[in-house]
């Protein structure tokens, strides 16, 4: 009997261990407006405790994290913990009208949720309007005690935002649009760390700056919490090593340029053995969509080397804005780091596979009126000709909790209404197949089964690389390419035995990307491009996932202090 008892015993100390580490981090979050200053003028925006960006959370593996949302702006207001699987927290995921309705100006909402699952780099941010230009941080999820990481430990960690900035209201920006149809203003600037630094005007004395001792080796957390804009990223005369995308190992992929896309978050090893200096770290846009205007500046922060004499900083050389091979090379030679912690192989059996077309396109004017839109009429977007719009009475994963009709329908097609010639650039502006309809409409799934999605490119209005995110889930990304996809020769391409895991995929400029999950978090989920000048027009579409068989399996009832429409 000896044995079985000291393996029950060995048991119980692991289980108590588990328990005992992890903690319940809890933070305050009080929004309302802050006067900053940034080229040269003085700006009022929405800001999170007072700071651009926002406070980084830190966490461990396994921990409960609350915090509470005090809205004290002008604006309504939630967030979004982006890429955190929210595993029967579905309340708490933040995306407006779809978990939950927003929360008022002057009222509260408490998000709590556990860490499952999950190490590296993910961040916040508000998921209303275009808040999310100024409301947004960090959250980084560590180990728990005694794991490590499947690297060299680094020397320090460094969180670098990649953000982007207007010298104007950007809810003034993004209704003025909304308003005549057309485009939104481009930015005026990009920033790293909530600072545009030395290229800019009036910008030189804060501008971002690391030290870094020689020999030593840091870890960066690049997280790109642009609205609109794609970047390649270089530090001079340095490589890097990327380790982890979207909070999942990579096997370890050696660069010069790192490409990342609005939503998404690369974990990269940087040795500082370089000849003691300053260098800059850089990036500008990666402007994928032919003849559509850009904010074409270049944002800056310093490295300096411990005992640095030159005050000078050395530039790297950036990709041309428009790179596509450059980007498709770094996107697409991401690797999963098999074996590693949290990975998860391949699910082989799909039970739902889906070909869903993605971009732009145009609704009517109405009346008699011109609108800012091609051929005089408004922009839009849609997946499978379906342009999302919000709900305005209810949240959708109240409707669905609660069996609410008439919120949402349950009629999403797993095929585009028409074939065509998708890809194809003499199609931009094809009256025939260029208008679209707004709905609400989602894709029903049974809980636990597997998903398989063709997202192909369309070149309605502009073809452009779209970053698309699916909201609680991970998926694996078994190929991408250029042109129309080919259900017969493209599969013989797919990496099913270690692609790279995201929560966000640049599909390709005028190509496609093949991506399977499995759909094992009841709820409502939104899927939808990150590039915000698009999620209003339509690009976004919402999975329905039913409740499994067992109480462990069953969304729970919504927190009392839910904001309520």
């Amino acid at each position: 009997m000896a044995h079985p008892v000291f393996l029950l015993a060995c048991g119980i100390a692991l289980l108590a261990s588990s328990v005992a580490s992890a903690e319940v981090v809890e933070h305050s979050f009080h929004v309302q407006n802050l006067t900053v200053h940034r080229l040269c003028n003085e700006q009022v925006i929405t800001a999170v405790n007072g700071s651009l960006p926002g406070p980084t959370i830190r966490v461990q593996e396994g921990d409960t994290l609350v915090v509470h949302v005090f809205n004290k702006s002008p604006y309504n207001l939630t967030i979004h913990w982006h890429g955190v699987f929210q595993l029967l927290s579905g309340w708490a995921d933040g995306p407006e009208y779809v978990t939950q309705c927003p929360i008022r100006p002057g009222n509260s909402y408490t998000y709590r949720f556990n860490i499952t699952r999950q190490v590296g780099t993910l961040w916040w941010h508000a998921h209303v309007q275009w808040l999310r230009a100024t409301v947004y941080g960090a959250l980084i999820i560590r180990p728990k005690t005694g794991h490590s990481y499947p690297f060299p430990k680094p020397y320090r960690e460094h969180p670098i935002l990649l953000g982007e900035w207007w010298n104007a209201n950007v809810i003034n920006v993004e209704n003025q649009a909304l308003a005549t149809g057309s485009a939104p203003n481009n930015s005026d600037a990009y920033t790293i760390n909530g600072q545009p630094g030395d290229l800019y005007s009036c910008s030189s004395n804060n501008t971002y700056k690391l030290k870094v001792g020689q020999g030593k080796t840091y870890l960066l957390r690049i997280i790109n919490a642009a609205l609109n804009s794609q970047f390649f990223f270089k530090i001079a005369n340095h490589n890097m090593t990327v380790v982890a995308v979207d909070a999942t190992y990579t096997a370890p992929f050696l660069t010069d340029v790192v490409v990342i896309a609005p939503g998404q978050t690369t974990d990269v090893l940087l040795t500082a053995d370089q000849p003691p200096g300053s260098y800059y770290m850089a990036a500008h846009p990666y402007a994928s969509a032919p003849g559509v205007p850009f904010d074409n500046t270049t944002t800056t922060g310093i490295i300096v080397y411990d005992g640095a004499t030159s005050s000078t900083p050395q530039m790297p050389v950036l990709p041309a804005f428009n790179d596509t091979p450059t980007a498709h090379r770094f996107y697409s030679n991401l690797t999963g780091l098999v074996y590693g912690p949290h990975w998860k192989p391949v699910p082989l059996k799909v039970d739902e596979h889906m070909f869903m077309t993605v971009g732009l396109g145009l609704i009517p004017c109405g009346g008699n009126a011109t609108c800012g839109g091609s051929l005089g009429q408004r922009f839009a977007a849609s997946m499978n000709n379906e342009s999302f719009q919000f709900p305005t009475k209810l949240s959708m994963l109240q409707a669905f909790f609660a069996n609410v009709s008439g919120i949402y329908t349950a009629d999403f097609p797993n095929q585009p209404p028409l074939v065509f010639d998708y890809t194809n650039s003499n199609n931009n502006l094809n009256r025939s197949i260029i208008m679209t309809k707004k709905s609400t409409s989602v894709k029903k799934l049974k809980y636990n089964s597997t998903v398989e999605i063709v997202m192909q490119n369309t070149a309605l209005v502009a073809v452009e690389n779209h970053p698309i995110h699916l909201h609680g889930f991970n998926f694996h990304v078994l190929a991408q390419g250029f042109g129309n996809y080919d259900p017969v020769n493209d599969p013989k391409k797919f990496n099913l035995v270690n692609p790279q895991l995201r929560n966000t995929i640049a599909v390709p400029v005028g190509g496609w990307a093949v991506v399977r999950f499995r759909a094992s978090n009841p709820g409502v989920w939104l899927m939808h491009c990150h590039l915000d000048v698009h999620l209003p027009w339509g690009l976004a579409m919402a999975f329905v996932i039913e409740n499994g068989p067992t109480p462990s399996t069953t969304l729970p009832p919504p927190p009392p202090d839910l904001p309520q429409c």
